[in-house]
């Protein structure tokens, strides 16, 4: 899950690309003095820590490719998700995709044929070395698009996790101090809504309510519940304990004004940006927000602390790499992912404020970064990535979107929701066959 950008819509993406270069057979040599290109998309901003890192692996790879030339086009995660395969089964598909990682996005895809099997170019380049098998769980994915084993369809080269951001100039002006437990984390809450002040930034059109709902279900969840969920190694209760606090709670933080109740169509860009502007004294997101507040947050300070007191984590690796059957270009594919994993890119990535999985650690000088990344191994080295609430199923996102909407609203109840939740959850598990 990363933060999303606005981007130009499919179709005229679609155009645009044919008329760019990059028609040569994957592997072969193009036609006779023409040019190769690389057709490269993400959705990275500039500025966060994994754009400052890919385009400088995007300059590397230019350097030593004389006469090929890396086209590269940002998208919305939005208009990915909601479209890849449809133009990845085209002739447009680009040559290597950053793109969302577990079985209802990378998983349905490569059970669909559209992503190329890069276990071959996994085991020549050693990528696997550099992956530890917590990180390998969304690279691999089995002939009914299941994580966890079989083929490699992914290759991520950077890790993630959800945390609490806040603006420490608005904690000390209320008198509140960072919370070590969930009781000391709900009081900071009161304490500023009783001041008048929505403590909570929220996007409900997007992924973000999601990570707040998921956080509260793992306050009550330990590693099989998650395994039951996540890779159907179990059965999982919507109206179990999990699921019934984490609803319940959500509603409730809404109606006592943790959560504002005019959220519901607030967009994760938006609401980042009511983070950077001071609006808001805390945001629950991605690491991926990190190198932006880094970068953007000029009128006060701010830190980040783990979810209090929950044995698990909303997290993962970072999104894959990709490269789409239809690619035509898949030797320069595997050559620029090749170069995002290389130590001087991944030291890039992780002094910007990103997660790198292959850096020197020495060579991570910046303060905060360091902060991260420990955070992170903290969470990692003991077990606790608990992936994303989105998972399991394709077009779950819309799902738990809608649902949580409605939670936001009132218009429906706690219970009703959680039907909601679970009946494509269902539905998905008997298409597997389980």
């Amino acid at each position: 899950m990363l933060n999303l950008r606005a981007g130009v819509a499919v179709v005229a993406a679609v155009v645009a690309l044919a008329a760019c270069g990059g028609t040569e057979p994957a592997a072969q040599s193009p036609a006779a003095g023409g040019p190769r290109v690389l057709k490269l998309w993400h959705y990275e901003a500039a500025d966060s820590a994994m754009g400052k890192a890919w385009t400088e692996a995007v300059k590397q790879f230019e350097a030593s490719h004389p006469g090929v030339t890396v086209k590269f086009e940002e998208k919305a995660f939005e208009q990915i998700r909601q479209s890849a395969g449809m133009i990845l089964n085209s002739d447009e598909a680009p040559d290597v995709m950053e793109y969302n990682k577990g079985n209802a996005t990378a998983g349905l895809l490569s059970k669909q044929g559209l992503l190329t099997d890069l276990t071959p170019e996994v085991t020549r380049r050693g990528w696997d070395k550099l992956l530890s098998p917590s990180l390998q769980t969304t690279a691999r994915y089995d002939e009914r698009g299941v994580m966890g084993s079989g083929k490699w369809f992914g290759v991520p080269n950077y890790a993630e996790y959800v945390m609490v951001y806040y603006n420490k100039d608005a904690f000390k002006k209320a008198g509140v101090e960072v919370p070590t437990t969930f009781e000391e984390f709900t009081e900071v809450l009161d304490t500023f809504a009783k001041k008048g002040t929505t403590p909570i930034a929220m996007g409900g059109a997007e992924y973000p309510a999601q990570h707040i709902f998921y956080q509260l279900a793992l306050s009550k969840a330990q590693r099989p519940w998650v395994d039951a969920f996540q890779l159907y190694k179990g059965k999982v209760d919507f109206k179990g304990p999990e699921f019934t606090y984490a609803a319940d709670t959500f509603a409730d933080w809404v109606k006592k004004g943790y959560i504002g109740k005019d959220s519901a169509a607030v967009k994760a860009e938006d609401m980042g940006v009511s983070f950077i502007g001071g609006k808001y004294p805390i945001l629950i997101s991605g690491s991926w927000w990190y190198g932006r507040f880094v970068s953007d947050v000029k009128d006060f300070e701010w830190g980040s602390f783990l979810w209090p007191g929950d044995t698990m984590s909303a997290g993962s690796s970072g999104n894959v790499w990709v490269v789409p059957e239809n690619a035509k270009n898949k030797d320069l594919a595997y050559d620029f992912i090749d170069i995002t994993m290389k130590k001087e890119i991944q030291n890039l990535l992780g002094n910007s404020g990103g997660i790198p999985v292959a850096a020197d650690t020495a060579a991570i000088t910046d303060a905060k970064s360091k902060e991260l990344i420990e955070n992170f191994n903290t969470l990692s080295s003991s077990d606790r990535l608990a992936f994303y609430p989105d998972w399991p199923a394709p077009g779950y996102y819309d799902v738990l979107v809608s649902g949580l909407q409605n939670l936001v609203n009132g218009s429906k109840s706690s219970a009703e929701v959680l039907d909601e939740l679970a009946a494509p959850y269902q539905e998905n598990l008997a298409d597997l066959g389980n």
